[in-house]
């Protein structure tokens, strides 16, 4: 199997989505970090509270920045499921189905024993793109398998 029938697919809106959010959320956080010293409600804000406002909104922002983080990652040997936190390899021989069941938000691998991995990068909102990804990850599956068929 050569490099060009390895699959990489990551989402598509969500990181539309969560970058512009991500960008917002900075720079609120860091205006409201810069107003905090003027308030009419006679409180008062040290410097240290507005760093710790723009601290929040920094971390706000990676938290969110997180949604965009799946990616999947197939060729013969296997597949790499990177979703928000963490990232597993299993071999093809491990994998028994790829499938996308009706209304789920996102793909996923089925195991042995009943047990399942979400594949958060093959989402259902990207339509087109989650169609063509499927097919592909099904052909480097199917290539895998039966090598010889190809």
């Amino acid at each position: 199997m050569s490099a060009h029938d390895d699959v990489e697919v990551r989402p598509r809106k969500v990181r539309k989505v969560v970058i512009p959010v991500a960008i917002v959320l900075v720079v609120v956080f860091a205006l409201a970090g810069t107003l905090l010293r003027n308030t009419p409600t006679g409180a008062f804000f040290r410097v240290s509270d507005q760093i710790s406002m723009g601290v929040l909104g920094l971390l706000l922002a990676c938290g969110v920045l997180l949604l965009a983080r799946p990616r999947l990652r197939a060729d013969a040997e296997g597949i790499e499921v990177r979703n928000i936190i963490g990232t597993h390899r299993y071999p093809w021989s491990l994998v028994e189905a790829v499938s996308f069941p009706d209304g789920a938000p996102w793909a996923r691998l089925e195991l042995p024993e009943d047990e399942y991995v979400p594949i958060m990068a093959i989402q259902a909102t990207d339509g087109d793109h989650a169609v063509l990804a499927m097919r592909r990850l099904r052909e480097v599956r199917r290539h895998a398998e039966h090598p010889e068929n190809s």
